[in-house]
């Protein structure tokens, strides 16, 4: 057979595929609008469940034969779902914004193009509106691998209701935005603090000079320093386009493995998939070694202690409230009896939640 012959064979067999999939496609749409139906009948409220999206995108990257990657394939089908959701409910998700922050992109990867999303100018706005059911969900940013934990985060859990129902791991890139075109022109450098301790070195070395301004936000930094002759902004990609700048330098975070961890909060128990998390808030009595104590039933459990932070109690002075994230669920056996001895042995405790380790 000829090359053009060839050519033509492999392109009508490329539209007999795609034939197949558009059928497949709305085939699931079905289902799902079927499953809708199911779930008003019986009168269930919850429409997402977080623990079935991690199962089936869990699947889709162990069965995938490739060539396509397994971030790919995962990509393609949280797409899918996320439009087949919206024929069941359409969800409102609160998040930091405005648009082009990488809680934006953290909102996306995790949701999906088919969810509405709220942008919100502060981290206690989100819980408020989660909280008051304006929105389903809401995602914050809790902790970056290069600066910790965000602090105002676990502060809003002190006060709030809502529950962990996920966790988005985004990795990092920190560009340098402005109207100017030459580096030599920036005198004043906006960003959240974060990111400005993020990409501390490279500042020192390339714009030693420049005044820092901290900002609310990355987005409302790149939008505050559009049309600004001098001014700068560190920001993502999508925020140069989003806001009109030039990219005058990439990737100038100080650490090439820069990755935030992104928890998704709302109002629902998430089931167990075998692979989650489980974080909670506690506090003890300022005596020697009453933390110690506190601990010592996680390790004689065997459980992995991923994560621990403090936090003033905001009560008394010099006390302080205890946040953990652990591994596994806590409807796990060893987990479950775990939790119950922090909470006998704790003046105060809260499960947080248990959710899906990240599909990263």
């Amino acid at each position: 057979m000829s090359g053009s012959g060839e050519l033509e064979r492999l392109r009508e067999r490329i539209d007999r595929i795609d034939a197949q999939m558009l059928r497949l496609l709305n085939e699931r749409a079905r289902c799902a609008e079927e499953v809708a139906a199911v779930k008003r009948d019986r009168g269930d409220p919850v429409f997402y469940r977080p623990e079935r999206e991690a199962e089936v995108l869990r699947q889709v990257r162990e069965r995938n034969p490739g060539p396509l990657p397994g971030d790919a394939v995962v990509r393609l089908f949280r797409e899918i779902m996320s439009e087949c959701l919206a024929l069941e409910q359409p969800l409102q998700i609160a998040y930091l914004g405005p648009e082009g922050t990488f809680t934006h992109l953290a909102t996306r990867k995790h949701f999906g193009q088919a969810a509405s999303l709220l942008p919100l100018a502060s981290i206690d706005s989100v819980f408020r509106e989660v909280a008051s059911g304006r929105a389903q969900f809401g995602v914050v940013p809790i902790e970056n691998s290069t600066e910790g934990v965000v602090s105002h985060t676990v502060d809003c859990f002190m006060e709030s209701p809502v529950l962990i129902c996920g966790e988005v791991i985004l990795p990092v890139q920190h560009h340098l935005l402005s109207s100017s075109s030459r580096l030599e022109d920036v005198r004043v450098v906006m960003a959240h603090p974060q990111a400005l301790a993020q990409c501390r070195q490279w500042l020192d070395r390339q714009l030693p000079g420049a005044e820092r301004r901290h900002a609310s936000s990355n987005a409302r930094a790149a939008d505050d320093a559009a049309g600004v002759p001098g001014a700068a902004a560190i920001a993502s990609e999508v925020a140069a386009e989003r806001y009109g700048l030039e990219i005058l330098a990439r990737n100038i975070e100080d650490r090439g493995d820069n990755t935030t961890r992104f928890l998704v909060i709302g109002r629902i128990d998430t089931g167990p998939t075998g692979r989650d998390r489980t974080s909670i808030m506690l506090s003890t009595a300022n005596r020697p070694g009453s933390l110690f104590r506190l601990l010592k039933p996680i390790a004689e459990a065997g459980i992995s202690l991923t994560r621990i932070e403090s936090r003033p109690s905001r009560c008394v002075n010099w006390e302080y409230v205890f946040f953990l994230d652990l591994i596994g669920h806590q409807q796990d056996p060893p987990v479950a009896a775990c939790l119950e001895k922090l909470r006998d042995s704790a003046e105060m405790f809260r499960i947080l939640g248990s959710y899906p380790q990240a599909a990263t």
